[in-house]
């Protein structure tokens, strides 16, 4: 795909390093500002396009990455005024790789595919620092045959790509990892606030479980925020979390299948972002647990 017009929607936390890892690999990308005006100046300044609505995009792309917050705002770029679907043509792939309602993934798709475009699901796992490195998981929905044409584009910012299935199958399988994800941040912050009512520092806490089998990439960057209080260490909001756990409990629901699990973590991180915490970073759960509890971890 080395000759293919690429555009990327949506330059947050994760979108910018994964954007700027296509242009740099690719050499060739057409962006246009979302949110993050500062992001599309870093970019274009390196030798990017920019256009300003995404039918403008579609227009001139053969392959657009979307990586915004959620199903409302994915539909927003497909469906609505100046959308992908107004200046979508035959042979145009949109890679989604936002965290996204399956439902309406298949939905999409299935209004892409009737203007011969292409929708495949692409929700990716780690940290901002890995999409600025390069080193992403890629959860991939689409057919055999789109998943090996793409595939090299989507390695430009993922170390490991995965294809789950069909369209609609990446997004149920990111939304299974995020709730054991966000599970364990749920149980941490509670052992660690369990911990300090008894005597047991984050500091003793951290020497037992960050030195056995239970530690784990996401305990580490969780856990950096706990010891040294560097809060760029695991940039995801509690308002991203909480969506995604609403997002998870809809398709338990869909399935017919008991969620309990889910819906204790998901109530969570409900009272946290209700409790004004909504745009803090998931390991600071650690520090509302606590509170709850009337103790302090820092």
């Amino acid at each position: 795909m080395s000759d293919r017009k690429v555009g990327f929607i949506g330059l947050g936390y994760m979108g910018e390093g994964m954007a700027a890892n296509i242009l740099a690999k690719h050499g060739q990308l057409t962006v246009m500002a979302n949110r993050r005006r500062d992001a599309v100046d870093r970019l274009v300044a390196g030798g990017a396009n920019e256009v300003s609505t995404p039918a403008e995009m579609a227009k001139g792309c053969d392959v657009i990455f979307l990586c915004v917050t959620g199903s409302p705002e994915v539909e927003a770029v497909i469906e609505g005024p100046n959308g992908i679907l107004a200046g979508a043509s035959d042979g145009l792939i949109v890679i989604d790789c936002s965290t996204a309602e399956p439902t309406s993934t298949v939905a999409l798709a299935a209004r892409l595919a009737a203007v011969g475009a292409r929708l495949v699901d692409a929700p990716l796992g780690g940290t901002p620092a890995g999409a600025a490195a390069g080193t992403l998981q890629a959860l991939v929905g689409t057919d055999a045959d789109t998943f090996a044409e793409v595939q090299p584009l989507i390695a430009c910012w993922a170390a490991t790509i995965v294809h789950v299935g069909a369209v609609g199958a990446g997004h149920k399988m990111k939304l299974i990892n995020n709730f054991i994800s966000l599970g364990y941040a749920s149980l941490y912050s509670e052992a660690l606030a369990l911990g300090q009512k008894v005597g047991i520092t984050p500091e003793v806490f951290h020497s037992v479980i960050g030195q056995g089998r239970m530690r784990c990439g996401f305990y580490d960057t969780f856990m950096t925020w706990v010891m040294t209080r560097d809060e760029n260490a695991h940039r995801f909001t509690i308002a991203n979390a909480y969506k995604d756990l609403r997002y998870l409990g809809a398709m338990a629901d869909n399935a017919a299948v008991v969620n309990v699990m889910g819906s204790a973590v998901k109530n969570q991180f409900a009272a946290f972002a209700a409790a004004g915490g909504a745009e803090s970073y998931v390991p600071m759960l650690s520090d509302f647990v606590a509170t709850q509890n009337g103790t302090k971890l820092a």
